[in-house]
């Protein structure tokens, strides 16, 4: 498995592009489409689009991908509010591209994505239908858990009691993974299970 990070240009999220066969590929967080110029210069297909929330700064690459016909997919509780309810008051209409969600996923689903096995976890708090998605010995955690910090719960759907179980969840995972956060840099479970100042094991 390769994992492919995108920095973002600007104010965006961190995107990845994860492949198992080097031909077709998952993409996590589109912020913006100049990750599907990524995907192309690697000479990959991207068949699907994994959100982990739907807050515009992650979401700004999804039209390329539909466009494409990659389908977007997102945590179930998460879907009705992309275009409204979590971007109210953040994004207008015009700045969210179009493009329509055709999968959801279920807390502890797991699914077989070119070749991945990925399984979602329901991790709320940032928003109300947060997820976090784990593949492999890789964690991809959105704005839930970051490098010594974790996410905002201040934002339309945000919840701070949610956001403390769900990173506290994450922890209580079995084993160590590499975290790959939706901003800043990359980190690891264990390191943040001893060290994240805002939330402890």
């Amino acid at each position: 498995m390769r994992v492919y990070k995108i920095y973002p240009v600007g104010f965006a999220a961190n995107s990845y592009i994860v492949t198992e066969d080097c031909k077709t590929c998952i993409v996590i967080d589109p912020s913006q489409p100049r990750v599907a110029e990524k995907c192309a210069e690697l000479g990959l297909e991207c068949k699907y689009v994994l959100l982990t929330h739907g807050h515009y700064d992650h979401i700004g690459g999804c039209g390329a991908f539909f466009e494409k016909g990659a389908v977007v997919c997102c945590g179930e509780r998460e879907k009705d509010g992309i275009f409204g309810e979590i971007n109210d008051g953040l994004a207008t209409l015009s700045e969210i591209p179009a493009f329509s969600v055709g999968k959801t996923f279920a807390d502890g689903q797991t699914e077989k994505l070119c070749g991945l096995e990925v399984k979602v976890i329901f991790t709320p708090g940032h928003t109300a239908g947060s997820v976090s998605y784990l593949i492999g010995d890789s964690l991809f955690t959105g704005d839930t858990l970051f490098c010594g910090s974790v996410g905002r719960c201040d934002l339309p759907t945000g919840n701070a009691a949610d956001l403390i179980k769900s990173v506290k969840k994450l922890y209580a995972l079995d084993g160590d993974f590499k975290v790959y956060c939706g901003h800043e840099e990359d980190t690891t479970l264990d390191f943040e299970r001893k060290n994240n100042a805002y939330i402890r094991q």
